[in-house]
C-alpha cells in the first residue's frame, strides 16, 4: 500500500474515532457541538450538517470537537447596539443580524436596551418602524442564529453549553475520546484474528517459505507432525524447540498427511538469532486457526499487552530512563508506517491498533490541554464541591497547549534530523 495513503487512512481513523467518542457523549448530554474537526489550521474541507460543521484541516496534529461554552460565546449584545431581527409567524426571533443589515430588507431594526441570549432568551429594545416608540420584548428561539459578516452561528442557551452539564456528563464527554481509541484497537486486533487467524499450538505446519528447507524437503502446509527422530510431539512449541536446537543436523519427521503417515527428512538451516546464538530454521510459519471466540480473546489480550507495554515506556520517559529523543512526531510515525507497510496489510493493521492505544494513553496523561488534564480539573472539582474558575482553567490549558506545540516542534525537528539529515 502507498505509504502516504496508509498514513492518511491510519491517522484519519485514529483521530476520527477519538473525536467521535467526544462527539457522541457530548450530543447525548445535550451539548451543542459547533465543529467536528480532523487536523488543525486552515480548512481544506467544510460541510455543515444540522448544528455541526464538519471540517478537515491542513495540519495533521490531531483534531477536536468544539463544544458550546468552551470558548467565549458568540457576540455580546449590549444596550445601545443597533441590530436587525428576523421573526417567525409567532413573533419569535430566528435570526439576529449584527451588521450588513441592508442585505436583509425584511429585518426589523432594533435599538437594544437589554438582551439575554443564554438564560431568559430575549431582546428588549425599540423598533425603528414603531411610531409609538414603545419598549418591546422579543423572545428568542433556542435555535436562533447570529449573523455577523455574512457568517451565521447558532446561539447556545446555557442548557446547551458544556458547563451546564453534570460532572458525570462532562467527564464522560471527555473520557469517551481515549476510551474510543482502546475500543478501536480491540476491534482491529479482533479483525486481524478473524481474517488472518491466530497462532495455534497444534503440531501442524503453517505457510512454507519459498525455497526454504521445509519446502525443499517435500513438506506441505497442513502436515501434522507426530514425532521427530522418534520422540513424539504434541504441540507447535515442541516442534519449534527441537528444530531450533538442531542447526545443520538431519531430522526425521514422522507426519500425518491426508490421513496417511509418512516420513520426511529435513536439515534445519543454521541461522544467527537476535541474541547472537545459532539456531535451526526450516522456513515454516506457525499454524493459524480461525475462531470468533478466540479472536475476541486475542483482541483483549493484545489490547492489554500493548497498553501495559506503552504505560511502561511512558513511566520510563517520566523517570528519565528514556530521553526526549525517544519520542516520535508525525514525521517519525510516517517513517515507521512506511517500514511497516512494506511487511503487509496485517502488520499495518496491527501498527494502527498499537498507535490507537498510544493515542488513548497519551491523551489520558494529566497534562493541561490534554483530556487527562481536563479530567484532573474535574477531580479537583469533585473534591472541592465546585468548579475552578473557567478563566483560570482556560489559561492553564492555553499554556499547556502552547507547551505541547513547542514539544511537537522539537520532536518533529529531531525526526527530520534522524531520518533526513544524517
Amino acid at each position: 500500500m502507498n505509504t502516504v495513503v496508509a498514513f492518511i487512512i491510519i491517522f484519519g481513523a485514529l483521530v476520527f474515532f477519538h473525536e467521535l467518542g467526544h462527539f457522541i457523549f457530548a450530543k447525548r448530554a445535550g451539548i451543542l457541538c459547533r465543529e467536528f474537526a480532523i487536523g488543525f489550521g486552515p480548512k481544506i474541507f467544510s460541510q455543515k450538517r444540522g448544528e455541526t460543521t464538519y471540517t478537515i484541516r491542513l495540519l495533521p496534529l490531531g483534531g477536536y470537537v468544539r463544544m458550546a461554552g468552551e470558548d467565549p460565546e458568540m457576540v455580546d449584545i449590549k444596550a445601545g447596539h443597533r441590530i436587525g431581527l428576523i421573526l417567525d409567524k409567532n413573533e419569535e426571533v430566528t435570526k439576529i443580524i449584527i451588521n450588513n443589515k441592508e442585505k436583509y430588507p425584511n429585518a426589523r431594526i432594533i435599538n437594544v436596551e437589554a438582551a439575554d441570549l443564554e438564560h431568559d432568551l430575549f431582546i428588549k429594545g425599540y423598533a425603528e418602524d414603531d411610531i409609538d416608540e414603545k419598549l418591546m420584548i422579543f423572545p428568542i428561539k433556542k435555535d436562533a442564529v447570529i449573523v455577523e459578516n455574512g457568517t451565521a452561528s447558532q446561539i447556545a442557551p446555557y442548557d446547551r453549553q458544556f458547563a451546564s452539564k453534570t460532572l458525570g456528563q462532562r467527564t464522560m464527554a471527555i473520557v469517551a475520546g481515549p476510551m474510543m481509541n482502546f475500543i478501536l484497537a480491540f476491534v482491529v486486533f479482533v479483525l486481524i484474528a478473524l481474517i488472518q487467524g491466530i497462532p495455534s499450538d497444534q503440531p501442524k505446519l503453517g505457510k512454507l517459505i519459498d525455497d526454504g528447507e521445509a519446502i525443499q524437503a517435500g513438506l506441505k502446509e497442513g502436515d501434522t507432525i507426530i514425532s521427530i527422530d522418534g520422540d513424539s510431539v504434541t504441540s507447535w512449541n515442541e516442534v519449534v524447540a527441537i528444530i531450533q536446537k538442531s542447526p545443520g543436523e538431519d531430522l526425521e519427521l514422522n507426519l500425518l498427511r491426508d490421513g496417511k503417515e509418512m516420513t520426511v527428512d529435513v536439515t534445519p538451516k543454521a541461522t544467527e538469532a537476535e541474541d547472537g546464538k545459532t539456531i535451526g530454521l526450516i522456513g515454516v510459519y506457525s499454524p493459524m486457526e480461525k475462531s470468533p471466540l478466540k479472536a475476541v480473546q486475542y483482541g483483549a489480550t493484545e489490547t492489554y499487552t500493548w497498553t501495559k507495554e506503552i504505560l511502561g515506556a511512558v513511566g520510563k520517559l517520566v523517570t528519565g530512563q528514556f530521553s526526549i529523543d525517544a519520542l516520535s512526531g508525525p514525521v517519525g510515525i510516517y517513517k515507521s508506517t512506511d517500514t511497516v507497510a512494506q511487511s503487509g496489510i496485517y502488520y499495518l493493521m496491527k501498527w494502527a491498533g498499537i498507535l490507537s492505544i498510544n493515542l488513548g494513553i497519551m491523551n489520558l496523561l494529566p497534562f493541561p490541554a490534554l483530556d487527562g488534564g481536563r479530567l484532573l480539573f474535574f477531580a479537583i472539582e469533585a473534591v472541592r464541591g465546585k468548579p475552578i474558575d473557567r478563566h483560570k482553567e482556560g489559561m492553564v490549558h492555553f499554556v499547556g497547549f502552547a507547551l505541547l506545540m513547542l514539544l511537537m516542534i522539537v520532536v518533529t525537528w529531531n525526526d527530520i534530523q534522524r531520518f533526513f539529515l544524517r
